[in-house]
Parts: structure tokens; sequence; C-alpha cells
């Protein structure tokens, strides 16, 4: 499998086959979402797209990066989301930069929104569907941020190699400057178990997968076969 990473500026095209990668902490906190049952998460290009699907469909719980905010339910932390009932409830999750990054690629075939927390079965999907090349959008930092590289690699490296070791690849991501940052408080809308709950590893059994529905940008939960199921392991 051929593998590139790649900042969301250096997209100069559509990939066939798409990994968006936000350990901390989008993407943590959409399989936290699902895991609380939520039925789909849509992907908002911007704050005032969010705000407006939240007013024509006020049964769906808005979500955004920072502090909490007027017409916005929850903010973007695994640690305070993993309280919610999200029973059968549709998410509108707008971030800094997983949802930019999916947004993207939203024209590629096949698009996976990835962390951690959802690694080996992001990685299993893809040896499923066999694809000859991925890119991977690392979406912090304009592309530098070395959790979301870490994970990359590591979803890389795992969908091709059975004895791939997570630890050097989760202790890059815990010496990271998001993680130091939401440790340390700059970041807003933290809870003290964010960078924890964010490099939990395989903390869930499905995959997310991304796919326009109609105009909209819509993640979902894909389960994929089971380890004894994978024949390449």
């Amino acid at each position: 499998m051929d593998s590139r990473f790649l900042g969301i500026a250096e997209l100069a095209e559509t990939p066939s086959v798409a990994v968006v990668v936000d350990v901390m902490r989008a993407f943590t906190v959409a399989a936290w979402a699902f895991a609380q049952g939520a039925e789909k998460i849509v992907l908002a290009e911007s704050l005032d797209e969010a705000l407006a699907l939240k007013a024509s469909h006020p049964d769906w719980v808005a979500l955004k990066d920072g502090p909490p905010a007027s017409g916005f339910d929850l903010v973007n932390s695994p640690g305070l989301l993993r309280f919610a009932d999200l029973g059968g409830r549709t998410v509108v999750q707008k971030t800094t930069a997983g949802t930019v990054g999916a947004l993207a690629v939203k024209e590629a075939s096949l698009v996976l929104c990835a962390g951690f927390v959802v690694a080996e079965a992001t990685a299993r999907l893809l040896r499923t569907r066999r694809s000859d090349g991925v890119t991977f959008v690392v979406t912090g930092d304009d592309g530098q941020a070395d959790e979301d590289l870490a994970c990359a690699q590591y979803i890389a490296r795992r969908a091709v190699e059975a004895a791939t070791d997570a630890a050097q690849f989760l202790r890059r991501a815990g010496a990271s400057r998001a993680a130091a940052e939401l440790a340390e408080g700059v970041r807003q809308g933290v809870h003290p178990d964010d960078v924890a709950l964010c490099l939990e590893l395989d903390r869930f059994p499905f995959a997310m997968v991304a796919t326009l529905e109609g105009p909209l940008m819509v993640l979902r939960p894909c389960a994929v076969p089971s380890l004894t199921d994978d024949a390449s392991i």
C-alpha cells in the first residue's frame, strides 16, 4: 500500500482513498459521540453553517471547538462528551482542523476519519478494501502536528504489518504540542482527561466513514471484520 502524508494545504488533487486524522480532538470526540449513541455526525463548513443546521433541526446537537457558546450544545472534548446521552441523535460538528480536513477530500471515493481510538478498525478496513494508495491527511498545525502524523503513520504501518507496536507512536503523540496545550489549559473547552482519552488505543471497534449525503458531509460508524475473520492477520 502506497501511503502519502499531507497537510490540508498540500492537497493538490482529490485522492481516491483518504484517511483524515485528528487525534486531539475532533475524531476522538466523533468516536465517543457514536459510542454514546449518536446516529450520524454532520461535518459543518463553518460555525454559521453549524448554527443554521441546528436552527433548522432543533433536535440536532451542535458541537464546536473552544469554550461553550450560544447556540451550541457541546464542546469538542471527549472528557465532557463521554457523559452525554446522544442516543439516536444527529450531531453537527465544526472544529478548527478535523472537519476542515474531511471536507477538503469530500469528493474522494472513500473518506475515513480517524484517531488512535479507532486505529485498528481503520487499518483493518483499509486491508479489507485492498487499496493500492492511501492519502493520510494530517490536519493539525498545518500538517505538522506530531500527534496526527504519528497516528497516521501507525495506521499506515498497521494496515500492512500485523506486528506493528503502537508504543512509540503513542509516545510521540503524548509528547506533542497539542497534548501539552491541552494538559496546561492553553486550549479552552477542555476536560482534564482529554489527553488520556485521545491516547486510548483501539477503544472502539468501528471505523468512521464520511460520505456526501446530498449537500452535507456525513460521518457514520462502520463495522469491520473481526481479527479472526481477517485472513491478512
